[in-house]
């Protein structure tokens, strides 16, 4: 029996020593050192030995079972280092081959046009504010003396979160924050992601950003809130651009007006972009509702203010000639290489 484990030894070794892959080296380990395997079969019959050798043939059967762990350990490593030898002299990089330039990316065109937005209010003496798109019923509707009726406080128009909590519909909540917790004089800007139950098509979508302006003094007048939007409106579109108030109606406002500029594209003579009528409608504003101040605890007997509000979607549609609202929101890299 000795000499038959000795063979096996053998055998196995010169077999290991041909192995070129990981899964043959397995298959040699179940066949000689498995439950079936050579060296198994072989103790098996040990019980046939006299009783003076079976310690003998058991610590040479050890000893071979050892050498053969050791041998196959040993040729698995031999053949991953010749794997990684292999992997590494066919991945050899040629330092010398130029390498592919980075990808240089843009601002999407919404965020241009809100730091343009920025730009031209902040060089006014606006200070930018922000808000929770979540927003409370009371701050989006009732602050903003929105009565129980109007339109926008039905479940088709707004996503409610409760019966007391919605995505805000506009960013008009942010001011009325501002005007809770600072006294006049107020001069913000709020600008802002904002909800509307609207199905998507070239010209609506359920969610849209705005910015909004808000101004709180002692002597705050409407001639004020016309010069203000002037300066916008010649900043961003040029300084031919003219302005045409169009008296509207918002129920925080008080008067009210519709702001319309002349069409940039045809200078207001009139083309398909303006409808031949060579303005376009471009925001809403009025003089802010004596309401309103009351509820944030401002006295319209004292202070009187304006606001006004704008689509920033718009804003950009309307700068660079986009023809469809969606195409701002679906990340298409061919639209944006664009900007």
């Amino acid at each position: 029996m000795k000499e038959k484990l000795e063979q096996l030894q053998q055998e196995a070794a010169q077999v290991l020593e041909k192995v070129k892959e990981a899964k043959e080296v397995e298959e040699i380990r179940v066949k000689y050192l498995g439950k079936k395997g050579a060296l198994t079969e072989v103790l098996r019959s040990m019980g046939s030995l006299p009783k003076e050798e079976r310690p003998v043939v058991g610590q040479i059967a050890n000893e071979v079972r050892e050498s053969l762990e050791k041998a196959i350990s040993e040729t698995k490593e031999r053949i991953h280092a010749e794997a990684m030898e292999e992997r590494l002299a066919k991945e050899t990089i040629d330092v010398t081959m130029p390498g592919n330039p980075p990808v240089r990316g843009s601002r999407h065109p919404l965020t241009q046009a809100l730091d343009e937005l920025k730009e031209v209010f902040i060089g006014m003496g606006f200070t930018v504010v922000e808000g929770p798109e979540v927003e409370t019923v009371s701050n989006n509707f009732d602050m903003l003396n929105a009565p129980l009726n109007h339109p926008s406080r039905d479940f088709s128009d707004t996503f409610y979160i409760d019966e007391n909590t919605i995505l805000r519909t506009q960013t008009s909540p942010v001011q009325v924050r501002v005007m809770k917790q600072n006294k006049p004089p107020i001069r913000v800007i709020s600008p802002g992601r904002c909800f509307r139950n609207d199905t998507p098509d070239a010209t609506h979508s359920p969610m849209f950003n705005q910015l909004e302006g808000l101004v709180i003094d002692e002597k705050s007048t409407l001639g004020d809130l016309k010069g203000s939007l002037e300066i916008f409106a010649k900043h961003l579109f040029g300084e031919h651009t003219r302005t045409k108030f169009r008296p509207h109606y918002f129920p925080f406002t008080e008067p009210s007006a519709e702001v319309d500029v002349t069409c940039f594209k045809c200078q207001g003579k009139g083309c398909p972009m303006c409808k031949g009528s060579g303005w376009i409608e471009m925001l809403g504003s009025g003089m802010v509702h004596p309401n309103v101040l009351k509820n944030c605890g401002i006295d319209p007997e004292k202070y009187s203010g304006w606001a006004f509000g704008m689509g920033i979607d718009r804003i950009a549609m309307q700068k660079y000639g986009i023809d469809d609202i969606r195409l701002l929101y679906e990340n298409d890299i061919r639209f944006l290489k664009q900007f």
